[in-house]
């Protein structure tokens, strides 16, 4: 996936399927906000905010200060404000977060669940977010470990043909780009971030959930993720054979009325190094 495709039709995919994206990772999202809140915030930058899920959640539970979410597709910005009408403190903005700043905010907290792993040159684009960032401000983000961390991708990238997966590359943009965490912290440190941690973290990617819960799994994986491209794009006897793969696998992870697999990720801290 090219980074650009964020402001056409993968953002908007993406817009549409917002309730889902925030479903499968909602055990994520919870840690990711107690380490926001374990300090004071006074103003807070959500990188990559998609639809505002991290946003809205802070500015609910912080109504003092201001959260602003940034992100470069319009189509998810839209999403995100049309959430935001009772949360005066919140706002939304479409922005790179690789060349935003701003005169008149200072964040103090950098935040994003799984939206930082896209930028052409990470290491150019933390020493942005750095230098419009408040002294001492603390960096908080999640990214997928390795793909063998994550059984979700694996299930569902062993069902494509032969050929149809190309394994991700560190520090190449997609999702896994940051499963290097020593790739990760020689990034951050040259971009101008100290006390840099990694903490483990293993949830529950809820795919699927209601009466026909594979059914919604199945939607769901066609419509984003590593299976979704490759799918649209098959022959239609090639892809029958892979769509009755996937009812088995999704099957094989049904629990009562809930499709759920396991997830890795890390949740990344850092601190802004003093300025030279």
């Amino acid at each position: 996936m090219e980074p650009g495709e964020w402001e056409g039709p993968v953002g908007a995919k993406w817009a549409r399927e917002w309730r889902r994206t925030d479903r499968s990772f909602a055990g994520l999202t919870d840690r990711l906000l107690g380490h926001a809140r374990s300090e004071p915030v006074f103003s807070a930058l959500d990188i990559g905010c998609g639809a505002g899920e991290l946003s809205l959640a802070l500015g609910r539970s912080h109504t003092h200060a201001e959260v602003l979410g940034i992100d470069i597709s319009e189509d998810l910005i839209a999403a995100a404000r049309s959430r935001a009408i009772n949360s005066p403190n919140v706002r939304f903005e479409v922005a790179d977060a690789a060349v935003w700043n701003s005169d008149e905010f200072t964040p103090d907290l950098l935040l994003s669940r799984h939206g930082v792993m896209f930028f052409p040159e990470p290491t150019a684009a933390f020493a942005n977010l750095r230098q419009s960032a408040a002294p001492s401000a603390r960096l908080i983000f999640s990214c997928f470990r390795s793909v063998d961390d994550n059984p979700w991708a694996t299930g569902l990238t062993e069902l494509l043909p032969a050929g149809l997966f190309q394994p991700p590359q560190s520090m190449v943009p997609g999702p896994f780009a940051f499963a290097d965490k020593d790739a990760v912290t020689a990034m951050l440190v040259e971009a101008g971030w100290s006390d840099i941690e990694f903490e483990k973290v293993d949830f529950a990617y809820i795919a699927g959930t209601g009466e026909d819960a594979v059914a919604d799994a199945k939607s769901y994986f066609l419509s984003i993720g590593p299976a979704a491209r490759a799918a649209a794009g098959m022959a239609e006897g090639v892809r029958a054979a892979f769509s009755k793969r996937l009812d088995g696998f999704i099957e094989s992870h049904l629990d009562g009325d809930l499709v759920a697999l396991l997830a890795g990720a890390w949740i990344v801290t850092a601190r802004a190094s003093p300025s030279t």
